[in-house]
């Protein structure tokens, strides 16, 4: 479905949802249940520290009015009723599953909302300390989580009601495909990835007698003396060419930082941070997911594939530490070195990629960011694409007198950038309003709006919270891809 078609069938939605709202029906599109608040453009808000007796709060808004109350000012506002995480610092969105997933970065807990009942419906546990980065599954069967403070990743097997935690020392990074059937790994300061894999009772038994029964490639199964998951490195050295070289060399991955995934699901692009992250290139790298993926019985093809790397390598010059890909192009994100009043600062750069001929254009100037942090992206309507970035305070642009912000607003259309926000703080969060032509942005801790058509400021009076605004999510969005945590 193209863009055109989504704007058509999100405005037929907001009819529809009128019309049943307005005569007591208990849906409103896609057969999603009309929730208590009886709002049908809800936007999701992480706040921190609302009080001083609280750590943090979901509060919900209006995204049709921009209002926080009923529309005759009552209730006089809305929220998820049972949550009690401290410092929620991002969302992770599933609007079809009707469900988001929350961090609180405070206590390490990590809570799954019932968008249509407006409740927490479970708060997940079994990870071995704070994450720096966690995915829940679409279908909630698996939860995987980079502890980094505990050098471990950890599965949290909801299938079996196992949590396995594998030693992978300074696991930061975690990635998961919307299919949720591969989850890679990622090291700070690493040229290895590495991908978790659930056994089957006969690798079980084979894998049970230590380390010395381990495929080479594996780095940790566990538990040790009967394991249920192993992490193995992409780069495996099972197996060696005909002149006895193995194909395990890290050829072409330079910190690794990221997985975004193809259209079709096969493929996954992995972002090499480089420069931005202390390596020496930034580029992207072309992996069949095929052999990693975790589910027993379902992999296909074989690693090592490092001989394949050569082919499916891409210089990336402007950066690449975060990405979005709609069909067969790609917009990858990043920071480049500059050398600036003696100093090293980093510039911001978008990268246009046609994945058809594998092919990457010119990098264009956007707003800088602390390098090697996690930006969101996200596409809305009228062809736009919005980038959201932290520390932009610190980049070229300022260092130099130029104009700087922390957003910045992007014409898929002409290819150009638009409109780089002036600066009101680190941008956390980001999410589009499809259909009504706006998105909600979290910047400086508190809550925006701006308009997709021209990039213009719309009225936040009504929608600003008290505390730390830091990540926001649009509840009813068409799907699934409404979410810049992926």
């Amino acid at each position: 479905m193209n863009k055109r078609s989504l704007w058509i069938s999100a405005a037929a939605a907001l009819a529809v949802a009128g019309a049943l709202a307005g005569c007591g029906g208990t849906t409103y599109f896609a057969g999603r249940s009309l929730p208590p608040s009886k709002l049908t453009n809800r936007v999701l808000i992480a706040v921190q520290n609302p009080s001083a007796f609280t750590k943090g709060a979901l509060t919900l808004v209006d995204a049709f009015y921009d209002i926080r109350s009923g529309p005759k000012g009552t209730p006089a506002g809305f929220s998820i009723s049972g949550y009690s995480g401290a410092l929620p610092i991002t969302i992770q969105n599933m609007p079809e599953q009707q469900l988001g997933a929350v961090y609180g970065s405070g206590d390490g807990s990590f809570s799954i909302i019932n968008y249509a009942k407006e409740n927490v419906g479970q708060n997940q546990t079994g990870f071995s300390g704070l994450s720096s980065s966690i995915f829940v599954t679409r279908n909630q069967s698996f939860t995987f989580a980079a502890n980094q403070q505990a050098h471990v990743l950890t599965v949290l097997d909801h299938t079996t009601g196992s949590d396995i935690p594998l030693s992978l020392p300074g696991v930061y990074r975690v990635s998961v495909n919307p299919g949720g059937s591969i989850a890679l790994a990622f090291v700070q300061n690493s040229n290895y990835m590495y991908y978790p894999v659930k056994l089957s009772a006969a690798q079980t038994v084979n894998y049970s007698g230590g380390s010395s029964t381990w495929p080479k490639a594996a780095v940790d199964c566990e538990p040790l003396n009967a394991p249920l998951w192993c992490l193995f490195q992409v780069q495996s050295p099972d197996q060696v060419d005909a002149t006895g070289n193995y194909y395990g060399a890290p050829l072409n991955f330079d910190r690794p930082i990221k997985a975004v995934f193809s259209a079709d699901g096969g493929t996954a692009y992995v972002l090499n941070c480089g420069p931005e992250c202390g390596g020496n290139k930034a580029s992207i790298t072309s992996l069949p997911i095929g052999p990693m993926i975790f589910l027993i019985g379902q992999q296909s093809g074989t690693l090592p594939i490092s001989r394949a790397f050569a082919n499916a390598f891409l210089p990336i010059p402007g950066g690449a530490s975060n990405a979005l890909v709609d069909t067969t192009t790609m917009y990858v994100v990043g920071q480049q070195p500059q050398q600036v009043q003696g100093q090293t600062l980093f510039a911001g750069n978008l990268t246009i990629v046609n994945l058809s001929s594998y092919t990457a254009g010119n990098s264009i100037p956007i707003s800088d960011g602390e390098p090697g942090a996690t930006s969101r992206i996200l596409e809305a309507d009228d062809n736009t694409l919005w980038i959201a970035m932290s520390k932009c305070n610190l980049g070229v642009r300022a260092a130099t007198g130029q104009p700087y912000g922390c957003l910045t607003m992007f014409n898929i259309s002409s290819d150009t950038v638009t409109l780089i926000e002036p600066y009101i703080g680190d941008a956390t969060g980001v999410a589009a309003v499809t259909g009504l032509h706006k998105i909600y942005t979290a910047e400086g801790g508190q809550v925006y709006i701006f308009s997709t058509t021209d990039g213009s400021a719309i009225n936040n009076q009504f929608v600003t919270v008290t505390g730390t605004a830091y990540d926001v999510a649009y509840m009813d969005g068409l799907t699934d891809a409404n979410n810049t945590a992926y």
